[in-house]
């Protein structure tokens, strides 16, 4: 007998992925996935961000894209917000809430694109980024979840995970999305 805690948990995970499988969601994938596309196309640079499983969600994110995902291919310029120095430094000299929006100020320009990641969509370092990314002229793609919070407001292309009491049900929603814009990526700029 399998325990119910693993049955379940996969049960919920199914439940999820299919409140999330929607025409309306699977468009706003395919948009925010043009958007990134035009942006690699035009020289631009990828940001991004997120907290805790958020932030490991953006480093997998742009490695999959400066690395490898299914096939060789050029690298392409993405860059996770990740840096402990950067982010201890920031953190002791300007706060926590400047991590993000700090380094896109080195770093970001017009025309580059941010992936803000918030399972709450109310991070304040995570809308700072996607405040200091607007006034920039960089477009904001946001991975969200329940109601989408602040982030919502601040987005270009907002993909929202279906509600969910746990993070965990939203994490495992913005992986399956982040897999689907590389795909898209990979398949428009390179077969």
């Amino acid at each position: 007998m399998i325990d119910p805690i693993i049955t379940g948990d996969f049960n919920k995970a199914l439940e999820i992925l299919t409140l999330f499988n929607r025409v309306e969601n699977l468009n706003k994938i395919e948009e925010a996935g043009n958007l990134l596309v035009d942006g690699f196309s035009s020289g631009n640079t990828v940001f991004s961000c997120g907290n805790g499983g958020s932030m490991s969600d953006a480093m997998h994110f742009a490695e999959e894209l400066t690395g490898r995902f299914r096939d060789d291919r050029r690298a392409l310029p993405a860059v996770s917000i990740s840096d402990p120095t950067h982010i201890s430094c920031t953190a002791n000299d300007y706060g926590f809430d400047c991590i993000f929006s700090r380094y896109l100020e080195a770093h970001g320009k017009p025309g580059d694109i941010l992936l803000a990641i918030s399972t709450s969509g109310n991070s304040g370092n995570v809308l700072l980024a996607a405040e200091y990314a607007k006034k920039t002229g960089m477009k904001v793609i946001a991975l969200s979840g329940k109601d989408g919070g602040k982030l919502s407001s601040l987005a270009d292309v907002e993909i929202r995970a279906p509600y969910s009491e746990f993070s965990d049900r939203t994490q495992e929603i913005h992986i399956k999305v982040i897999h689907a814009l590389i795909h898209f990526i990979e398949s428009k700029l390179f077969l």
